[in-house]
């Protein structure tokens, strides 16, 4: 069997990406017809559970050699311009650009989404319940550095419900306009970079003063402004930003993930593979906590996780954020939900969706 040419196998390339390019356009006019019904049903355009389930079809029909993380990336973008195809999409963000928030956001919606920046968490809510963009991203859990109290304060009085779930590895770098780490006099970021960072800092940049950000993009911009500053973010922050890289991978431990939820209106469909948050709160009586988890116990619900947060009105008094798998859908999840009702003083679900993948 005789060796093909190089131009030989271009050519056979040429002829696949005609292909593609055909099959793209046909799947856009499926798409547009779809968006249409959608449209005339009242349904939202943007669908996690129905993402969700072409993802595992996908991975389930992927003989390879192309790898399962590059076809999610490759189809999120197909995905992504379906849906600008049937409405434009609007999704607001922690910025601004470059932030880590703003990363996790262009890898769930794709390029083709019309990004919005804010100055702060409260801000994506806001800009979601004036319907002055569709959907929302914000941080709520770091590995390391646990959760983000700001997003809790406004899950517990937003209309709005939790649509899905996006994991992203962070990696930070020192960036700056100078070039070595004896010319930095300052370093800025947000609180949780900081902490992630400490370590390092105090070995690389011992006793050189802190400064909290809004984020570590934010920081990024700071650092323009101060020639004897630094800032940690992302890579990415860098290039848009213009700053040198001083040094890349300086957090703390290489386990550094942070969890961001998409906020938006409706609900999702069940896809046998979810997870529900909710808050709920307690009598304040001996073995109260106890008896409000009895139902999940006797359900056999797994709780993913379970964390105390003090309300803000009323001094030492206490909501309890709750993640668990299953969808309020199902029967059994419905009976607990009813018995928690039942032992509680407060009850809110926040949504039921698709687990994100812990891989990202």
């Amino acid at each position: 069997m005789t060796r093909e040419s190089l131009k030989e196998l271009r050519d056979r390339l040429k002829n696949r990406d005609e292909k593609i390019v055909d099959l793209l356009n046909e799947r856009a006019r499926i798409s547009l017809e779809i968006g249409k019904i959608k449209k005339s049903q009242g349904l939202n355009i943007y669908d996690p559970s129905q993402e969700n389930r072409v993802y595992h079809y996908l991975n389930e029909i992927n003989e390879g050699p192309l790898p399962e993380g590059s076809l999610k990336e490759i189809f999120t973008e197909i995905l992504s311009a379906s849906r600008v195809l049937q409405t434009p999409v609007s999704v607001a963000y922690l910025g601004p650009e470059a932030s880590f928030t703003h990363a996790a956001a262009v890898s769930h919606f794709g390029k083709s989404a019309s990004f919005s920046p804010q100055s702060t968490i409260f801000d994506v809510f806001d800009q979601i319940e004036r319907r002055r963009a569709s959907w929302g991203v914000v941080p709520v859990e770091n590995s390391l550095e646990g959760t983000v109290k700001m997003t809790l304060d406004r899950l517990t009085s937003t209309p709005l419900s939790i649509l899905s779930e996006v994991f992203l590895r962070i990696n930070h770098s020192l960036l700056s306009t100078r070039n070595g780490l004896d010319e930095i006099k300052r370093v800025y970021s947000h609180p949780q970079a900081l902490a992630q960072c400490q370590e390092w800092l105090r070995k690389n940049l011992p006793g050189c003063p802190l400064h909290g950000m809004e984020s570590t993009a934010k920081a990024a911009q700071k650092v323009l402004e101060d020639g004897e500053g630094a800032a940690i973010g992302s890579s990415n922050a860098a290039s848009i930003y213009g700053l040198n890289i001083i040094s890349e991978g300086i957090e703390d431990h290489p386990s550094n993930v942070t969890r961001f939820l998409v906020i938006g209106r409706g609900e999702n469909k069940r896809t046998g593979r979810d997870k529900t948050s909710i808050f709920f709160g307690c009598r304040h009586m001996p073995g109260a906590l106890c008896h409000s988890l009895e139902p999940f116990a006797g359900k056999e619900i797994n709780l993913v996780k379970i964390e105390s947060y003090p309300i803000r009105e009323r001094m030492w008094e206490y909501l309890f954020f709750v993640d668990f798998n299953g969808h309020v859908e199902e029967e059994k999840i419905k009976e607990c939900l009813k018995d928690l009702q039942g032992q509680s003083t407060f009850v809110k679900i926040l949504g039921s969706y698709p687990m994100g993948d812990t891989k990202s």
